[in-house]
């Protein structure tokens, strides 16, 4: 295989990993925007989101939109529980103790995934079948396909909630101002709450779409994958999604290109490295948005 062709191949290996890694960052930017607190649980909503479409490939078969919908919905139950675990009942009080109590809940929800589904790593079944689209002596194989076709769909709904309907600008809103908006008569406990149910919900799908690319899921994923999140996040300081996506895009290709160019023990380690090269460079995050021109 020529360089050109191993480049490629790597490049597009990367796109795919690192949209998966984006979902990991916009669900938990959306969190910590509308919380306005560093949660430790994405990880846990991640596995749990994985584990919810295993159980969905038991009962419906091998369906995407099946899977899709139980990783939702998994996901986003266990942000309503978290929500009013961790942070309903705390809006008032010293804010190490919501923080602590994500920790709490994190080490909770980790044992509970232990002893439900065990320890052990499982396949996930294959719900999207073999095959790929040849473009000359490339392949995008269907896998590759799905994960994309669902980021790019989420993200877009996602954008069109936030930016077109009633609840995602109250939702923005809160993010960028909890007092002013409380002040103005948004109901900032129930705006969270919605904020917490979509960002776990998408952490979920992401979560879904880890294990179906990988092909296994494990209790334990969810450490990796919440570094991931976080790391990404820090590029848009936490609260800006869209540099957030692009923060897991890029730990995506970096990643697969130092596992191809030196070891895969450098797989967890780049996103730390990330993580240490954006605090130092831009410790306040990157401020992206897209605005459409005046006519």
């Amino acid at each position: 295989m020529c360089v050109m062709s191993y480049f490629i191949e790597q490049l597009l290996n990367g796109i795919c990993q690192g949209s998966i890694y984006a979902l990991f960052a916009i669900g938990y930017t959306i969190i910590v925007g509308v919380v306005g607190l560093v949660s430790f649980t994405h990880g846990e909503v991640i596995t749990i989101g994985a584990f919810s479409a295993l159980f969905a490939t038991t009962l419906g078969g091998n369906h995407i939109l099946l899977t899709i919908f139980f990783s939702f919905a998994g996901s986003g139950l266990v942000g309503i529980v978290i929500h009013k675990v961790c942070y309903e009942k705390f809006w008032d009080s010293p804010r190490y103790i919501p923080l602590i109590c994500t920790i709490g809940m994190s080490m909770l929800l980790k044992n509970t995934i232990q002893i439900a589904f065990g320890s052990e790593t499982k396949a996930m079944p294959e719900v999207i079948p073999q095959g790929g689209i040849h473009f000359g002596e490339y392949m995008v194989t269907n896998v590759q396909i799905t994960v994309i076709v669902v980021v790019v769909a989420l993200c877009t709904i996602l954008s069109l909630f936030l930016n077109k309907t009633k609840q995602g600008i109250i939702l923005r809103a809160v993010s960028q101002d909890r007092k002013g908006a409380a002040l103005v008569g948004i109901d900032v406990s129930k705006a969270t709450l919605l904020g917490n149910l979509i960002g776990c919900g998408i952490g979920g799908v992401a979560g879904m779409l880890y294990a179906l690319y990988y092909g296994s899921l494990s209790a334990s994923m969810g450490g990796p994958a919440s570094m991931k999140a976080f790391s990404a996040s820090v590029l848009g300081g936490l609260v800006n999604t869209p540099a957030s996506a692009i923060g897991g895009l890029l730990i995506g290709i970096l990643e697969n290109f130092g596992i191809a160019l030196f070891s895969s023990s450098l797989r967890d380690m780049i996103a730390f490295i990330f993580l240490i090269i954006v605090l130092l460079f831009f410790p306040k995050g990157l401020r992206i948005q897209f605005r459409r021109r005046a006519t």
